[in-house]
């Protein structure tokens, strides 16, 4: 799993490892069951302390993407995941900020469902529905 993190951005490093995790899990990168690297390799192959990958590994399975198993370490949850209703209403509130972002900027509702479907497809595509 290559995972690039940007030293320079405004976002916490903890937050761009854990969205590279999830993006990683949707384009099947990672596959369901996998093994993730423990926090202490993971932390020394990119080059960050091992604090910040735990943190973003917390986050993870607080929202329901990985499990910690005490003899496997982290493993990829199989999917659909099991979504908290937290991150449920997190999805809802992320859908109504992009749409009214999408509008302020003129954009009209067919150019947001291409661009959703755009980023859809470049996961594989796969419905869990």
């Amino acid at each position: 799993m290559l995972i690039e993190l940007d030293f320079n951005s405004e976002k916490p490093i903890y937050e761009q490892l854990y969205e590279a995790i999830i993006l990683a899990m949707a384009n099947g990168e990672l596959a369901p069951n996998e093994s993730l690297p423990s926090v202490r390799s993971l932390g020394e192959e990119i080059g960050i302390n091992l604090h910040t990958v735990n943190k973003a590994y917390n986050l993870l399975k607080e929202e329901g993407y990985i499990q910690m198993d005490r003899r496997k370490g982290a493993l990829v949850s199989s999917l659909p995941i099991q979504a908290s209703p937290k991150t449920e209403a997190e999805l809802e509130d992320a859908f109504a900020l992009l749409t009214a972002k999408a509008k302020l900027m003129g954009h009209n509702e067919a150019y947001l469902l291409n661009r959703l479907s755009h980023y859809y497809k470049q996961t594989g595509g796969v419905q869990n529905d």
